[in-house]
């Protein structure tokens, strides 16, 4: 296993969670911790930033909860231009809050909704951990959408979780469910695509694809898809 299939070390996710401590000291921690321990424990943003690593391309996350990315990008010494959108409104919130309270100055944020609209960009794209929230139809226009974004260096950077039938598959899928029963996602997951789906489109498009595993010590069926065109 390489650097870049590790978690933070965890001094590195408690400096950048810190980006999350409420304004006073009786304040809500919640996402302080669950910043830290998933900084700490998922693989997901080292794996992301070797992908983006090299590109100057400004990067729009889909889905960005509270946009750890643009911390994890700062943290590596990226200074990539960021554009957050999510459909939670609360998190989107408390990532602006967040980022303004360290100075992440070239970070936006937007509430927007995958399933009915797409944010206007050019450049890289992030879509970690997005889709299987979003039907079949509506994963392929995201995806085409994400497509038609990439500038020449420009990278599509994807974390899916795979339709294999493998155990981890199996996990996933209820910890997912328990995400949207606990109240940290507000929608249930509809569809997980398989990895043939994925490459069928992505390489389709005539884009250049990798595929390698992304789940670390975690039990989930992580698997980071990066996707650019060939020079």
């Amino acid at each position: 296993m390489n650097s870049a299939t590790l978690p933070f070390p965890r001094q590195h996710a408690s400096d950048i969670a810190r980006a999350f401590l409420p304004a006073r000291w009786w304040g809500n921690r919640y996402d302080y911790y669950y910043t830290r321990e998933k900084l700490a424990s998922d693989p997901l943003y080292p794996g992301v930033l070797q992908a983006l690593r090299g590109s100057g391309a400004p990067v729009l996350d889909l889905g960005c909860g509270l946009g750890l990315l643009a911390h994890a990008l700062r943290r590596d010494g990226q200074a990539l231009a960021y554009y957050g959108v999510d459909n939670d409104s609360d998190k989107i919130a408390r990532g602006r809050v967040a980022a303004a309270r360290v100075g992440l100055h070239d970070a936006r944020f937007e509430v927007v909704d995958l399933a009915h609209a797409l944010p206007s960009h050019q450049g890289s794209v992030a879509i970690l951990d997005v889709l299987q929230y979003l039907p079949q139809l509506a994963q392929q226009r995201l995806l085409e959408a994400a497509i038609a974004m990439l500038n020449p260096g420009a990278r599509l950077v994807i974390r899916a979780a795979l339709d294999d039938g493998s155990r981890r598959d199996n996990t996933t899928r209820l910890t997912d469910r328990m995400a949207h029963l606990i109240g940290w996602m507000q929608s249930l997951p509809v569809h997980y695509p398989s990895a043939n789906a994925l490459r069928d489109t992505l390489q389709g498009a005539g884009l250049q694809v990798e595929f390698a595993p992304l789940y670390g010590r975690t039990p989930f069926n992580h698997w980071l898809i990066v996707a650019a065109r060939g020079e």
